[in-house]
């Protein structure tokens, strides 16, 4: 897949930003960088997903860091993925030559070279000859932290109080300031290679010559392709659910198992607004959300590590918010404390930018829903769950059973007054539901009358309550008649039919108010005040839910061409933002976990509905 053509301009007259969707992913299963069509890496942390930025240009285009490199001369640029990889490459088409720009980041299973963390830029002259400028500019920790630039044995190293980065490059490098830059021509044939390493500790500065980035390069493809090929999906818009595979492998962080819902913070839901947020830590329910969709390609390890980070890293309190968060670092850390940055304009000046996440002590029961549904799955496709792992779902069934009934902040998180989600309740039953079907399974020790009685509890709350006879519809939360597009879960997670009278009516109400040319907004925030100011775009998981319920409706032709109006929205590589503005744009951090694995789940229905 590969962008319209569009002529960049001189660098006098560059945007300052770049365009949320104007950007791939590279990423080394540990921390990961964007990569924009103008051949800019404008975000990147260093050594891991939540750790403190050096290119962070995305969010202060004059204070972030950026790591340039493009044409000198006014050219036409394409980037799409090296085929069935998560290698990104960027075309250059000028007068006098085409050139391209590789970038990735090597997988490496010894622990002394992963944490190097190398990013290698291979440019290549295909055609023609071409001049190139690179600019190395890092600002450590987010632009905070000062650092010096020396040359050492042919490297070139920027060291920071608590970082220390070389560049190692195989045309000659200049300093500049606090940066370092490379003006070098390219006749056709020829490649010139920079890698920028991590290095401190047992990690020594390496040259990385041009052989060894072509090895490097074969290794990286080699690695991706074996990956994929376990996926068993055959049906149609292969491509599209690969892509999201992919990214969705990209996002996790292999020392521990856990999945970030997005590698980037507060990249704006408004741009000039306030919702910006800090994804780089594992939600409970997106990361389960995620391996649900990576079981049904096939892909069970991702699994078995979401299981270990699980018992490994995170352990059962006794709390009144209940015994699990609902979120944590990818080590496993519970504390996530939130602060703005105020020396950061933001992207496109959409301020604040917030580093950490006051959610973390938010109540939401849908967690537990979410989580032992995939643990049923994991059961079921991949491995017996353990007896410990038994044990631990016991307790949180238990506590599910007492605190359903519960007023909570609910799937979006919203800052302002607690409710009884319907969603909640809903997920709380199929946290209740999926444990009594692997203990009846397996014959595995239960308090079945208990479990019972507390899923028909919340199934008939739901029915009296949470149907509302004024709109003919499910509704968001007891005592409103608000609409809530995460209602599209209750077929989806079993609850009701999806041709119950009800359902269908719930459907239709929801087709007529809250979606839009097939997008589908989450709720309406003038009814439901959220507790923050501004308007959003529609929310791409809820559009593939949406899609996924008409399926099951048996309303085939309408959820076919709503997904493939969907797709239309994705960027010119296939990714998605968690949000699609009003004129079609991506907003939101991005690429979004939650949006990818709901592509995988709708395209999966779909694929088999339509035979």
């Amino acid at each position: 897949m590969t962008t319209g053509d569009s002529l960049r301009p001189c660098r006098a007259d560059a945007p300052r930003y770049m365009p949320i969707a104007e950007h791939g992913l590279i990423g080394d299963l540990r921390t990961a960088a964007l990569v924009g069509t103008n051949g800019t890496i404008d975000w990147y942390c260093c050594s891991r997903f939540d750790a403190p930025s050096v290119f962070a240009a995305i969010l202060d285009a004059d204070r972030g860091g950026a790591f340039e490199l493009a044409p000198d001369v006014p050219a036409r640029t394409k980037q799409f993925y090296f085929p069935d990889t998560n290698i990104l490459i960027t075309r250059f088409f000028a007068d006098n030559g085409v050139g391209e720009v590789q970038d990735f980041m090597p997988i490496v299973d010894d622990s002394r070279e992963a944490g190097r963390h190398r990013l290698i830029r291979r440019v290549l002259c295909v055609r023609g000859s071409m001049p190139f400028t690179a600019r190395v500019a890092p600002r450590f920790d987010y632009g905070r932290r000062t650092h010096t630039v020396s040359m050492q044995q042919g490297h070139t190293v920027f060291d920071s109080p608590d970082l220390t980065m070389a560049l190692t490059s195989s045309v000659p490098v200049e300093i500049d300031g606090r940066d370092a830059v490379s003006v070098f021509t390219l006749d056709e044939g020829k490649t010139a290679v920079f890698a920028l390493d991590r290095i401190g500790g047992r990690v020594e500065p390496r040259s990385c010559p041009v052989l060894e980035a072509e090895e490097l390069f074969g290794a990286t493809v080699r690695y991706w392709r074996a990956w994929l090929s376990h996926s068993r999906y055959r049906g149609r818009w292969r491509e599209m659910v690969h892509r999201s595979a992919l990214t969705l492998k990209l996002l996790t962080y292999a020392p521990t198992g856990a999945i970030v819902a997005a590698p980037t913070t507060s990249l704006p839901e408004q741009v000039g607004g306030e919702r910006n947020w800090d994804y780089r830590y594992v939600w409970v329910r997106d990361a389960a959300f995620c391996i649900y969709a990576l079981l049904r390609l096939g892909f069970t390890d991702e699994a078995e590590a979401f299981v270990r980070f699980l018992s490994g890293n995170i352990a059962l309190k006794e709390s009144s918010g209940g015994p699990l968060q609902i979120m944590y670092g990818i080590d496993g850390r519970s504390e996530l404390p939130e602060q703005e940055l105020r020396h950061l304009e933001g992207h496109l000046g959409s301020a604040p930018v917030r580093v950490g996440n006051n959610a973390v002590n938010q109540l939401q029961l849908d967690i537990y829903g979410a989580l032992i549904d995939s643990l049923y799955l994991y059961d079921k496709w991949g491995q017996p769950l353990s007896s410990e792992h038994w044990d631990d779902v016991g307790t949180l069934v238990d506590w599910v059973c007492d605190n359903w009934d519960q007023p909570d902040e609910g799937i979006w998180e919203t800052r302002g007054k607690i409710q009884n989600f319907l969603y909640s309740q809903l997920m709380c039953w199929v946290a209740i539901e999926r444990a009594m079907r692997i203990a009846t399974h397996r014959g595995l020790p239960a308090d079945m009358p208990r479990w019972a009685h507390a899923r028909d509890a919340i199934y008939r709350r739901i029915m009296q309550r949470g149907w509302s006879t004024e709109r003919k519809a499910f509704v968001q939360h007891e005592g409103e008649d608000v609409l809530d597009a995460a209602v599209l879960m209750m077929p989806l997670a079993k609850f009701i039919s999806p041709t119950d009278p009800k359902w269908l009516s719930t459907l239709d109400v929801l087709g007529e108010e809250l979606v839009s040319d097939s997008l589908v907004y989450r709720y309406d925030p003038h009814s439901s005040p959220d507790g923050l100011r501004g308007e959003e775009g529609t929310f791409s998981i809820c559009t593939f839910w949406y899609v996924e319920a008409l399926t099951r409706a048996g309303r085939v032709d309408e959820a076919r061409l709503a997904f493939e109006k969907m797709l239309t929205y994705a960027n010119h590589v296939g990714l998605y933002a968690e949000e699609i503005g009003r004129t079609g744009e991506q907003v939101g951090n991005f690429p979004q976990a939650f949006t990818h694995l709901a592509l995988i789940s709708a395209a999966f229905n779909l694929d088999r509905a339509l035979g």
